[in-house]
């Protein structure tokens, strides 16, 4: 047997003053029977019925539990990584305040939407590096989140072959797990999108093996925006400045490749709703199951006859002097 509460001093304190108030009590029932030459015998029964319905009250709002048994539930889990571009292109304003900052803002919001599953961050730009790992602390990743800036990688565009490769590292390098444990591994890549080099076709092959889906969020325009340098922005070699644009092709063809889907933000609408749907979409394909201890709190049956043994006090009166 369990118990949900614990005996603490002010338990012990007002029982004590209970008993110490009732003894007295008795004395005096006692002196006066003695005085009429009387023996209120009913007296100590109802001193044992009181005690005993008190001491059955206490242990109703201990809450004891018993009738322990095994119960397998089933539960959904996901292992997710958000792979966020810190490419220069992404602090273009054709998505205010910036595409970075509105990616921040929607990773942010994703997090706080799959709070129950474990979520890592991967920032990259022509390499990817680990943020952080997979983690259920919400306030870590909110922090890390906020931190974001293009400034933290180096600067030499944008290739997606490095981040699949980070992923299925971390996806394979995870503790084994039998087969009935198995997590829905997913990939969130936002980026505003880059040519589609060969061998990221190929990494895309292998995770779509691992039964790794990647999810693509494309953030910009077709209209596009320039790239802020300092003061000014940023020229190429004939002193134009320079725009870039949504490219979403390589995005989409990434989502395909590994059975995930394109959803895309611009200056007018956001799909963030839809891409967590789409993630939920996919719980029931695999599930963990844990089996657990199950009790219940069995308080009703001593309260039950505690509220019993009150009423039959209330009927048993105590005659202290007979005529």
């Amino acid at each position: 047997m369990t118990w949900y509460q614990t005996i603490t001093i002010l338990e012990i304190l007002f029982g004590s003053l209970f008993f110490v108030l009732y003894i007295g009590y008795l004395l005096r029932v006692r002196k006066v029977a003695a005085f009429f030459n009387q023996r209120p015998h009913v007296v100590w029964f109802k001193f044992l019925l009181r005690h005993v319905y008190v001491a059955l009250i206490i242990i109703a709002i201990l809450g004891p539990s018993f009738g322990a048994m095994k119960k397998e539930i089933k539960t959904i889990g996901k292992d997710l990584y958000i792979a966020i571009d810190l490419s220069k292109s992404m602090d273009a304003t054709d998505v205010q305040p910036s595409r970075l900052e509105k990616a921040k803002r929607e990773v942010q919001r994703l997090i706080t939407r799959f709070n129950s599953d474990k979520i890592g961050l991967i920032v990259f730009s022509n390499e990817a590096y680990l943020h952080s790992p997979l983690t259920y602390d919400q306030n870590a990743l909110q922090l890390y989140t906020q931190t974001l800036r293009t400034s933290l990688v180096p600067y030499s565009g944008t290739d997606y072959a490095p981040v699949l490769q980070l992923t299925l590292d971390k996806f394979s390098s995870g503790p084994a797990v039998e087969e009935v444990e198995q997590k829905a591994k997913v990939l969130v890549l936002i980026s505003d999108g880059e040519n589609f080099a060969g061998n990221a076709e190929q990494l895309a092959e292998q995770l779509r093996e691992q039964n790794i889906r990647v999810y693509t969020l494309g953030i910009g325009t077709q209209e596009g925006g320039r790239i802020p340098v300092g003061r000014s922005y940023k020229r190429d070699k004939q002193a134009r400045f320079v725009t870039t644009t949504l490219n979403p092709g390589p995005l989409n063809q990434l989502a395909e490749l590994t059975d995930g889907q394109y959803f895309e933000i611009n200056n007018r609408v956001s799909e963030v709703s839809r891409l967590i749907s789409a993630i939920n979409n996919i719980e029931g394909e695999l599930r963990e199951s844990k089996t657990i201890d199950v009790t219940a709190n069995k308080y009703i049956y001593p309260l039950a006859l505690a509220l019993l043994l009150i009423l039959l006090d209330v009927l048993i009166t105590v005659k202290v002097v007979r005529i």
